[in-house]
């Protein structure tokens, strides 16, 4: 519940003849036919670690995300840009004899592969995972689902608020006394990219000793599972189902949020250390003393009263002042931060954390991923490509020819971006 914030130095590993600032997947060919947004978070961070991502887009439309809006921004879907950055574009009617051809040809120079299809079309593709590996044992095969590959619902399409609800995610979320609510953004999809890219970069580890792949099932259903891991086996140890309550039924007591004069804190009360310490700090010595409250167990069992008497404290000062006495005593707490305060935050600043994506005038943004690597200080930020705009460049690095890329852009195998007058098309 909480990560060590004392650093008594900072660690940065520069770059020299012997070790170079290389990114630790350069040289790793991805290859992602995903939509929407778990599969292109994943490619999106395997791209920042330095992995040459060719996203495979039907040609007119392509990714259902290009769509997900307003907001736009010259035409551009923020949440388009903010899971696809660092990626090549190329658009292929798989439909098509020779979108096939130019797939398969992609996937045989791949050293990874993302899809989130149906079955029943990666049969038509002839892509269906086992079929696949016997054919190309080298690959790291990575199907991302709502359910998983196997059980007897493996069939049914899965969305984010589907995985929220049959996780049990929803049932212990929304306020007290009322009805389950969905967290309120894409959860699910960002935590399965992040099992996703995590499960690929095992597999690739192996793969780039023994030559051997690997087939990785990720769902947003085992991803939510994942993080109702504490509350599961908490119900099953005994506690009782639990219901919404607004984030006040931690296993930690006091672990929530608190009105104060003039807005929401929250306050972070993890061990009888830091009991000691917030009581000494906002004034309540007599609740440090009181043996009903010396452990966490006790202070569980008088929850309400203890926050109704925290409550009527707090209320008398504004928050500004309980963050500074709070943090000058050592007490983990902050304040309820709209977005319009997260990203003026100086921490979130001082850490590059909102990147502005190239091109955009500052209408755009990612997030940098959840990791820092010593070797890379500089996070790596290429814009979104549009739709099929290396079209052409992949097909050559691919070996067709020029009369084989004529062909298919004829046969609308494939779409490019118009040339501008006097540009060769390769």
């Amino acid at each position: 519940m909480s990560a060590a914030s004392d650093r008594s130095h900072e660690v940065t590993i520069a770059a020299s003849p012997d070790r170079p600032a290389t990114a630790p997947l350069r040289g790793l060919t991805v290859l992602d036919m995903s939509t929407s947004y778990a599969g292109p978070t994943a490619s999106m961070y395997l791209a920042d670690l330095g992995a040459d991502v060719v996203k495979v887009e039907r040609p007119g439309t392509g990714d259902d995300a290009r769509y997900w809006g307003p907001p736009f921004a010259s035409g551009a879907s923020a949440w388009f840009a903010s899971a696809n950055r660092n990626k090549r574009s190329i658009a292929v009617d798989v439909g098509t004899a020779g979108g096939r051809q130019v797939l398969h040809r992609l996937i045989d120079r791949a050293d990874v592969f993302i899809e989130n299809l149906n079955p029943a079309k990666l049969e038509r593709l002839g892509l269906a995972p086992a079929d696949t590996l016997a054919r190309r044992p080298h690959l790291v095969y990575c199907a991302m689902s709502g359910l998983g590959l196997t059980g007897p619902d493996a069939h049914l399409p899965g969305y984010d608020l589907v995985a929220q609800a049959r996780s049990g995610l929803m049932s212990v979320t929304g306020p007290a006394g009322g009805a389950p609510q969905r967290v309120s953004t894409a959860l699910s999809d960002i935590v399965t990219g992040m099992s996703a890219a995590l499960a690929v970069c095992a597999a690739v580890v192996r793969q780039r000793t023994t030559g051997v792949g690997d087939l990785v099932d990720v769902s947003l259903l085992d991803s939510d599972l994942a993080l109702m891991a504490p509350r599961l086996a908490a119900y099953l140890a005994g506690d009782p189902e639990p219901a919404p309550s607004g984030g006040t039924d931690s296993v930690l007591a006091l672990y929530q949020s608190f009105p104060t004069a003039d807005r929401d804190v929250v306050i972070a009360v993890g061990n009888d250390v830091l009991w000691q310490r917030f009581c000494a700090a906002v004034g309540l010595p007599g609740l440090a003393v009181d043996d009903r409250l010396r452990d966490n167990a006790g202070r569980r069992a008088h929850r309400d009263e203890l926050v109704a008497t925290v409550c009527g404290v707090l209320r008398g000062r504004p928050a500004a002042h309980w963050l500074d006495v709070l943090q000058r005593a050592g007490v983990p707490a902050a304040l309820v931060q709209g977005l319009s305060e997260v990203v003026r935050d100086p921490q979130v600043v001082a850490r590059q954390a909102i990147l502005p994506v190239p091109g955009s005038g500052g209408a755009l943004h990612g997030v940098r991923s959840p990791f820092r690597l010593g070797s890379l200080p500089e996070p790596r930020n290429e814009r979104f490509p549009d739709l099929g705009e290396h079209t052409l460049e992949v097909l050559a690095e691919c070996g067709f020819t020029d009369e084989e890329v004529g062909q298919l852009l004829d046969g609308a195998a494939v779409e490019a971006p118009r040339q501008p007058a006097g540009q060769v098309t390769r």
